[in-house]
């Protein structure tokens, strides 16, 4: 069932102009091959309908110039949401690999939240504090966009200063 709908929209996304050319270039082909048989075997009226046929696929030629493939709107709506869930997979995959974090941090977008809390570690890690401080701090920084606010956070204080 899955593949016969695939092969129905694989058939309608086809550009119907070069179909309807390969379609009459086949007509064209086999007449010449009637007009061929009916001259040996001396019919001549498969010759004269083989002739006819040959000129109707002509005429279908001299008209496809003039033909404009359109795609229907449904088809055109299709592969928008097409587009739409490819990308939104590719964000996912993203995402769930650790690459949208990686992006995240590189671009400067961290959440509020963990910058505030970088801000709290950072007023954490006086001398004066003592040491299990430091190891939550050590323990939140495992977070790669802790890390980055982090880092971002102490710089801002070291230019206060």
């Amino acid at each position: 069932m899955r593949i016969a709908i695939l092969l129905v929209l694989a058939l309608a996304a086809c550009n119907p102009v070069a179909r309807i050319s390969a379609n009459a270039t086949a007509i064209r082909n086999e007449a010449g091959a009637l007009i061929d048989h009916g001259n040996a075997t001396g019919d001549q009226v498969v010759v004269h309908g083989a002739t006819r046929i040959d000129a109707a696929a002509a005429a279908i030629h001299g008209d496809i110039p003039s033909v404009q493939a359109v795609t229907p709107a449904w088809l055109s709506t299709l592969q928008w949401w097409g587009i739409a869930v490819a990308v939104a997979g590719v964000a996912f995959v993203l995402w769930q690999s650790g690459i949208g974090t990686a992006v995240r941090i590189a671009i400067g977008w961290l959440p509020r939240r963990k910058v505030a809390a970088a801000e709290l570690a950072v007023d954490t890690l006086d001398e004066s504090r003592p040491e299990g401080d430091r190891e939550l701090v050590t323990l939140l920084r495992a977070d790669p966009e802790f890390d980055a606010a982090f880092k971002r956070a102490k710089g801002r204080r070291k230019k206060q200063t």
